[in-house]
């Protein structure tokens, strides 16, 4: 009976050890199953993440070798029609781009404001325009901000904005403009700036009508020395729109400034008439230069080609156009600095010729700049054919261009003087400036004497930053 109670035993504790066995195989399976899902799950996170770091390893050298191709990028080419000149653009991102300052305050003394002659065209207007003499302190200050950016193919984009801070209390801009294009080749230009310079005055500094924009360069009265700017730019009531290409050392520019046409005249009067504007002029301007190493040579034209876009009533009411204006000119340079900054001389001579209703213009000019020294000289004639003047024609006269009661000649000598790097800064210059300008012409159009004078002197303190 023993017997058997022990072996039941043994058969129970077997039976038990299996079952145990059994039961501890089934959960080993299960916590193997549950690691190999979580081995599984690990190596796609894994894989995931391997992913993600390659995509973004890519990016950066994709990045990196973007900013490396702008940094080794070309330098822009430096042009006389002005997108970058004497700024080295700095590196920011993909872009380049440039924050920059330029400081031109003036302290100026003349013998009268205003141009050179005046015309007596009522009772109660004196001869003599303006205040017999000025002095005064003004210029202004710019920050500009200029952005670039190049392809691998050579083209490129960009913008330049000029805000200025004027001693007057007032807000301007100099440039605000955008350019594309491909280097060395072609580009496009939209905005407000200059084209190229027709009559350039080498290192000018004082001129009294020497002004930089396109608006108020007539001043009814006063002697008119044209220099083809008219169509050139920087309208104070319109924009400009400039295509250039480079062929070699062959360079051709068509300029077109759309504007009041009447913003040309100080407070709109012509020939003793008070224009009305109609409608916008159109001014073309193409320009075709060649440049050399040492000498380059351009030739221009600019013409308003809308008709009737300004004028005058008559007496019976009929508007009488004044809106015809052709302009020609030409103008060469020699510039020896280049080979030699320190001796070399730079020579320009230019001349203008002006076509426009009731007035013929005609002007030539010569400068020198050698070291910090600069001398010129501008001869103009003006031929102005009728005034709406009682009893004064001068269309009468018709026979005797030089000499007709509505003839006249302007004589003007410049000079400037460079006092470079003041206290051993090279980003800061003075400027010294004088000019004299003489008027040859009928008493009728001037004062007593026929020999009117104008002249003036300048300090001009210049700062970049």
């Amino acid at each position: 009976m023993r017997k058997i109670k022990t072996l039941a035993l043994l058969v129970g504790i077997a039976v038990s050890g299996s079952a145990m066995a059994a039961s501890s195989s089934a959960s080993l399976e299960a916590r193997m199953a549950l690691l190999e899902q979580r081995l599984q799950q690990a190596e796609a996170r894994a894989e995931s993440a391997e992913k993600q770091i390659q995509q973004l390893t890519k990016q950066d050298v994709k990045r990196e070798q973007e900013i490396a191709s702008v940094k080794q990028a070309a330098p822009v080419e430096v042009k006389t029609d002005g997108i970058s000149k004497d700024k080295v653009l700095t590196l920011n991102g993909f872009d380049n781009l440039k924050l920059y300052g330029d400081v031109e305050f003036n302290v100026d003394g003349t013998s009268r404001s205003g141009q050179l002659t005046s015309i007596r065209t009522d009772d109660n207007k004196h001869w003599k325009p303006g205040t017999n003499e000025r002095w005064d302190v003004n210029g202004r200050l710019l920050i500009g901000l200029d952005g670039y950016r190049r392809n691998e193919n050579g083209q490129f984009s960009g913008f330049s904005v000029q805000p200025t801070a004027n001693l007057n209390g007032s807000m301007g801009v100099d440039d605000a403009a955008f350019f594309f294009g491909e280097e060395k080749d072609w580009m496009a230009k939209v905005g407000r700036f200059e084209a190229y310079d027709m009559f350039p005055l080498n290192q000018d500094t004082f001129i009294e009508y020497s002004g930089n924009t396109a608006n108020d360069l007539y001043a009814d009265g006063y002697g008119y020395v044209y220099m083809m700017k008219e169509g050139r730019g920087r309208s104070n009531s319109g924009g400009n729109i400039l295509l250039n290409k480079n062929i070699g050392n062959w360079y051709f520019e068509l300029n077109t400034l759309l504007e009041d046409g009447t913003s040309l005249f100080a407070d709109s009067n012509y020939h003793g008439n008070h224009l009305e504007q109609d409608k916008n002029v159109a001014y073309l301007r193409p320009v075709i230069a060649w440049k050399g190493d040492v000498y380059s040579v351009a030739a221009a034209m600019e013409t308003n080609v809308v008709d009737n876009a300004y004028g005058y009533k008559d007496a019976q009411g009929n508007t009488i156009d004044q809106s015809k204006r052709n302009g020609y000119g030409m103008t060469m340079t020699w510039n020896g600095q280049k080979a030699d900054p320190e001796n070399g001389i730079v020579t320009n001579l230019s001349t203008a010729y002006m076509d426009a209703t009731d007035e013929k213009d005609f002007t030539v000019g010569a400068n020198v700049l050698w070291k910090n020294l600069e001398l010129g000289y501008i001869y103009a004639h003006n031929k102005i054919e009728d005034f709406s003047i009682d009893g004064l024609h001068a269309s009468d006269y018709k026979d005797d261009w030089f000499n007709e009661p509505g003839s006249y000649d302007i004589h003007t000598i410049h000079a400037s003087y460079l006092i470079p790097n003041v206290m051993d800064m090279k980003n800061f210059n003075v400027y010294l400036g004088a000019y004299v300008s003489m008027l040859d012409g009928e008493r009728t159009y001037s004062d007593d004497d026929s020999n009117e004078k104008r002249y003036g002197g300048r300090v001009r303190f210049k700062y970049f930053f």
